[in-house]
């Protein structure tokens, strides 16, 4: 897997760039390039400019993500400044620790990726046994080995400008109970929230105030309509060429008689036994005792065949099938030590067998039932067959037809004659982005198609694409039929959702109003009626009290803030998702010994907590050092239109 590293090294510090999020990998080379012409800057690292083409594009992958994962989810309290301002927040992160790392010269040889990835645990899952990639795992993430070497090229990159400062923490046992005690200090408040939705019925907007909002130059971003293509395209695999496959009726036949085991149902017999125990390695004398005693009973039985059940219970040494009579069920060959399978499988229905000797003693066996045992006729599994041969004959077929699949594609400009002479089919989908979204699925789902179907190339000249590798035996090439560009939606398009937008804004900050309102009288001692607004005593704490969700961690933070000197205390915090909270602290608690741990625990989860802050405050520095810039303005408007 790794032999392309030493031929593309120069190439793939380039590619690092381009992978900082793994949104970045899903959304393409090609797109982020075209977002990047014209776009306000609202960041800038080291001289590079973040967009806000590029922040709305990462913003609008974290909202499907957790779309996807909370189906359920009211996207309006993700679309607030706050939440944008945070994902900016992690995309300048990242360019400033990948900033870093080129100055530092910190890029792992291919030896160490290499090394690591064939010995680290964690890549166990995805490894195969001659240490390359699993094409199934990288198909299944839209990428190919490149953009998996250089995503964990730069994985071991950026965690080395900060792992040393991390890992290089000291602290004593004393220091660090003390200071975990205040870190994880509980404290028993109220809350007053004072959130948006309580207030839409208190707010209106006037037409003139929408059109303002839609004409500022502020919101040039808002409500685009992302650039979409009616496309057709056509996909080559397995099954495509299985299709093309005609497998000769006497191939059939002699693969049917090559492997007439697999088609022959398995053979079972049930059965009931005595055993005298006389084991491996037992006296000569206790062996001739036992097999004394065994034909006496099987003389017996003979006579009396009825009595076996009754004999078994008695005299049997098997203490698991005496109790049943000696019944040992239903069992399939494999099942029983041999020299007692060989005897069972030899009698009919209602048969006694002799003495049988085997490592545990002497056993008389009778079977009861027999069945299994028949062979399927050819008629029955020809289809199974066929199926099977076919399979086998396009693996092997492939790899050559992906070649002539490659060469039709490239030569024509069109993918019309390229279904009909491969014999695919031409499909069509509108609407089609280049980013493929939460509902999407099949081709259209694959990055490195979108990426190439969107290329500005593919886009001006509307012939087909290359072939693309999708997956594992499958390769897919797509054309643009008509293409609408990247456009700002007209006022009457969006004129409903700026409505709603603006009355949210409007009910935020009326909310927000109230509150802080509220904070004042409430500190100042002139509002008596608290019980109305505030909820119940709570515990709050940095560590969710077990089998309760995690307060919100503004909230928590404000409430730690407030001094313990004279208790009951009044603050405020805005809520992440607009609005604002009140919280009242009543009392102070010391952190739960269960959550601090032991004095070990303690000093190891300081040191551990104390290095990330060490480790917080260099990327702080190299952001200094790095010049980096953040426009907030531009950084907090609000998402585009879906």
């Amino acid at each position: 897997m790794f032999e392309f590293v030493r031929q593309h090294n120069r190439v793939l510090q380039f590619v690092l760039i381009l992978l900082i999020f793994p949104s970045f990998v899903v959304f393409g080379i090609q797109g982020y390039n075209k977002f990047n012409e014209g776009h306000a800057t609202v960041a800038e690292v080291a001289g590079s400019a973040i967009t806000q083409a590029e922040l709305d594009a990462v913003y609008r992958n974290q909202i499907e993500r957790m779309r996807a994962q909370m189906p359920n989810i009211d996207l309006k309290l993700l679309d607030t400044p706050q939440m944008k301002a945070r994902v900016l927040d992690d995309m300048v992160r990242e360019r400033v620790l990948l900033e870093a790392v080129h100055r530092l010269n910190l890029l792992p040889s291919d030896e160490r990726l290499q090394r690591i990835f064939q010995t680290d645990p964690k890549f166990a899952a995805i490894r195969n046994e001659d240490g390359t990639v699993r094409k199934e795992w990288l198909a299944s993430q839209g990428m190919n080995s490149d953009q998996f070497v250089a995503r964990l090229r730069q994985e071991l990159a950026t965690k080395q400008v900060t792992q040393g400062l991390a890992d290089s923490s000291l602290a004593t046992a004393g220091v660090a109970s003390l200071a975990l005690d205040a870190f994880f200090q509980r404290r028993e408040v109220q809350v007053a929230r004072f959130e948006p939705k309580a207030y839409l019925s208190r707010v209106s907007v006037e037409p003139a105030d929408l059109k303002a909002f839609y004409e500022d130059p502020a919101q040039a971003q808002t409500f685009m309509k992302p650039e979409q293509a009616k496309v057709e395209y056509v996909v080559l695999d397995l099954e495509s060429v299985e299709r093309g496959v005609t497998v000769p009726a006497d191939d059939m036949r002699a693969y049917y008689t090559q492997n007439i085991a697999r088609y022959t149902d398995k053979k079972e017999v049930h059965a009931r036994h005595i055993l005298i125990k006389a084991e491996k390695g037992a006296p000569a004398e206790e062996k001739t005792k036992a097999r004394a005693q065994a034909e006496a009973l099987l003389a017996d039985l003979r006579k009396n065949r009825g009595s076996f059940a009754e004999v078994a219970r008695k005299q049997s040494g098997d203490s698991g099938s005496a109790v049943q009579g000696g019944d040992l069920g239903w069992f399939a060959a494999g099942d029983m030590t041999q020299a007692f399978e060989d005897a069972a499988f030899a009698l009919k229905k209602g048969e006694l067998s002799g003495l049988v000797e085997s490592e545990f003693g002497f056993h008389l066996i009778e079977v009861l039932e027999q069945r299994g045992g028949d062979v399927r006729s050819f008629d029955n599994v020809k289809a199974a067959i066929e199926q099977e041969l076919k399979h086998q004959v396009a693996q092997k077929r492939f790899a050559e037809i992906a070649e002539q699949f490659t060469s039709a594609v490239e030569a024509e400009e069109t993918l019309a004659p390229v279904a009909t002479k491969m014999k695919l089919a031409l499909q069509t989908a509108e609407g089609v982005t280049s980013q493929a979204g939460s509902a999407t699925t099949g081709a259209l789902a694959q990055p490195k198609l979108l990426e190439a179907l969107f290329a500005a190339d593919s886009v001006r000249t509307k012939r087909n694409t290359t072939a693309i590798d999708i997956g594992a035996n499958q390769l897919a090439a797509a054309r643009i039929i008509e293409h609408s560009p990247a456009h700002r939606l007209s006022f009457d398009d969006v004129k409903d959702q700026l409505r709603e937008r603006a009355l949210q804004q409007k009910a935020a900050l009326e909310a927000t109003r109230e509150g802080q309102a509220k904070l004042k009288q409430w500190q100042a001692g002139q509002l008596q009626d608290e019980t109305a607004l505030l909820t119940a005593t709570e515990l709050m704490s940095r560590a969710a009290p077990q089998g309760k969700p995690a307060a919100s961690r503004d909230l928590v933070d404000a409430a730690l803030r407030v001094p313990a000197s004279a208790l009951p205390a009044w603050t405020g915090v805005p809520l992440a998702t607009g609005g604002y909270a009140v919280i009242k602290v009543l009392k102070v608690l010391p952190a739960d010994q269960t959550v601090v741990g032991s004095p070990t625990q303690a000093q190891s989860q300081y040191t551990r907590l104390w290095g990330q802050a060490e480790a917080d405050a260099y990327q702080s520095a190299l952001r200094t050092r790095f010049k980096t810039k953040l426009l907030q303005a531009a950084a907090t408007t609000s998402t585009e239109s879906h």
